[in-house]
């Protein structure tokens, strides 16, 4: 295929499930006009070379600048249909790894392509080695966190999950189900009064309380009554009072609400936007002077670009040849070879705890590494941002790094 008809299908069609398994690409149309008007406008640049590679690259970066100037929903939609191959095969890889999860690949591949805002948000060409090494990271952690959360969701019931969620977990999940602050507080000073009332007796697991009595429920909706009472008087506000009918059902709407926070229905990022919506994708397309000036802009930038990645580079591989060799060992059945941390223990003959602290203790060597030459190199200081930032980019590194490896 030519790679101009390569590149106007990978920005322009959206992958398809058939019950679980992959069934074809639909093309949305109008995002196949605009990038056919983009080429044909802009041909000059766009088809300097022949390689797709480049190409690819070339057309990410110029929907990302446009998004990166006004948010654009074109540029958003161009860039999630690109990412489509990509989330395919990051759902596939740790679907395989959770394999007692009952998440399917569909589901998977759901809940990365909802990332895509996070991706859009999060990439910074600077300190990345391209949009979709990048997007590989974060599909990966959002799919992993996932699973993670709605396993311990699966596993709770409404009242253990209640017990075991926090404060802050709770009170973000209420303000997304849309409810007024003064119901949000008013509901967390009830659950406040069921975690101190309610206890799980000794030897039993939390994550399997039972409802509480009635004689308990009573208890918790006279506890959250005289706290109400005691702000009546301090504030000079009038609040009604509950009976342990309303407790419970505020208990289960609060149980609902992070249910529904945690395990979200996921909407594809090309779900239409409405039978009303009659824009067309071409009245956003740049003038072509904008390109020109932004692709010579492009070329110094890439250049010292690719100079950081390539003093980055040296830097984690000298880190990485500092490890022991058994840790050293890890990394490359982890990364390279792709195997689980239970079938690396079984393969090193050690403990599967142990693979997972030597696989954080590496990371966290890479991180200081990493963070110690951006502030020699880049002037810039060492904060929670920054190491959170490059926490993404050594995971997007390492799975860079031993792929090429194994190739």
């Amino acid at each position: 295929m030519h790679p101009r008809n390569s590149i106007v299908k990978i920005f322009s069609t959206f992958l398809q499930f058939d019950a679980d398994s992959f069934s074809g690409w639909a093309t949305d149309a109008r995002l196949r006009r605009s990038i056919q008007n983009c080429i044909d406008k802009n041909s000059q640049i766009a088809n300097g070379s022949d390689e797709l590679a480049e190409q690819e690259n070339f057309w990410a970066n110029y929907w990302y600048r446009i998004w990166q100037k006004n948010s654009a929903r074109l540029a958003k939609s161009h860039l999630s249909a690109y990412l489509q191959e990509t989330c395919y095969w990051i759902a596939h890889r740790t679907v395989q790894s959770f394999a007692s999860s009952q998440y399917k690949l569909s589901d998977c591949f759901q809940v990365a392509i909802a990332s895509v805002d996070k991706v859009l948000k999060g990439f910074n060409p600077e300190r990345s080695s391209g949009f979709k090494a990048y997007a590989k990271a974060i599909f990966s952690s959002a799919i992993r966190d996932t699973l993670r959360q709605r396993h311990e969701v699966d596993i709770c019931s409404t009242w253990g999950l209640l017990r075991k969620v926090s404060q802050k977990r709770l009170s973000e999940s209420l303000i997304n189900s849309g409810l007024s602050p003064e119901v949000v507080n008013n509901h967390i000073m009830a659950w406040n009064s069921f975690k101190k009332l309610y206890v799980p007796q000794p030897g039993k697991p939390t994550r399997q309380l039972q409802k509480p009595d009635p004689e308990t429920l009573k208890a918790i909706a006279e506890d959250y009554n005289s706290q109400i009472q005691f702000l009546q008087i301090k504030a000079s506000q009038t609040q009604s009072q509950i009976d342990p009918q309303t407790l419970e059902n505020w208990l289960l709407r609060c149980a609902v609400s992070v249910r529904n926070y945690l395990y979200p229905n996921i909407t594809s990022a090309n779900t239409p936007t409405g039978e009303g919506d009659t824009t067309e994708y071409l009245d956003y397309i740049p003038d072509e002077r904008d390109l020109f000036i932004s692709q010579m802009i492009d070329k110094e930038e890439e250049e010292n670009r690719k100079y950081q990645q390539s003093e980055v580079s040296g830097v984690l591989k000298a880190a990485i040849e500092g490890l022991n060799q058994q840790t050293q060992e890890i990394l490359v059945l982890y990364y390279s070879q792709g195997l689980t941390q239970q079938q690396i223990a079984q393969e090193l003959q050690i403990k599967q705890y142990t693979i997972s602290r030597r696989l954080t203790k590496a990371k966290e060597v890479l991180i200081r590494s990493l963070s110690q030459w951006s502030q020699e190199n880049l002037h810039i200081s060492v904060n929670s941002d920054l190491l959170k930032t490059n926490s993404t980019v050594i995971e997007e590194w390492l799975e860079q790094h031993y792929q090429q490896s194994r190739s």
